[in-house]
């Protein structure tokens, strides 16, 4: 199978690159819609400072391990039914945290969609939080 995926690759690289590049642009425009990357100094300048909300949409399980200090867990599964819940969040600073930064955006997308006026999202989710040993909270 994986042959014939490289002879194909290999006897049409023109269509190959062209599909390439259109999948790159597209992921990097549904990123980029789905609110800025911040830094982990980014993130606790904004929790400190501008009292930002920081929503954790690992699974519980996931969240349960190690999370960030006054987070709150709303798994990306069920974004659109918990949006009375983050309705009061609507006009603060909204921090979106994930396992590696990649499913963020997605969330993000439909939080801005929604109303939500300021989207942000870690940038190498919770794994780039524990590789800088920064805190977490377990329970």
């Amino acid at each position: 199978m994986l042959e014939q995926i490289i002879e194909f690759m290999t006897n049409h690289w023109i269509l190959t690159s062209v599909w390439s590049a259109v999948l790159i642009l597209v992921l990097l425009n549904e990123g980029a819609r789905g609110g800025d990357q911040l830094s982990t100094a980014q993130v606790t300048r904004l929790i400190n400072s501008e009292n930002a909300v920081v929503i954790d949409i690992r699974k519980k399980e996931d969240f349960r391990t190690g999370h960030l200090p006054e987070s709150i867990n709303v798994p990306s599964s069920g974004i659109t039914s918990h949006m009375g819940q983050l309705e009061p969040y609507k006009s603060r600073p909204v921090i979106l945290i994930c396992k590696t930064g990649t499913t963020a955006g997605s969330v993000g997308v439909i939080l801005k969609n929604a109303g939500f006026e300021q989207v942000t999202r870690l940038k190498g989710g919770i794994m780039e939080w524990q590789a800088n040993s920064l805190p977490l909270v377990k329970n």
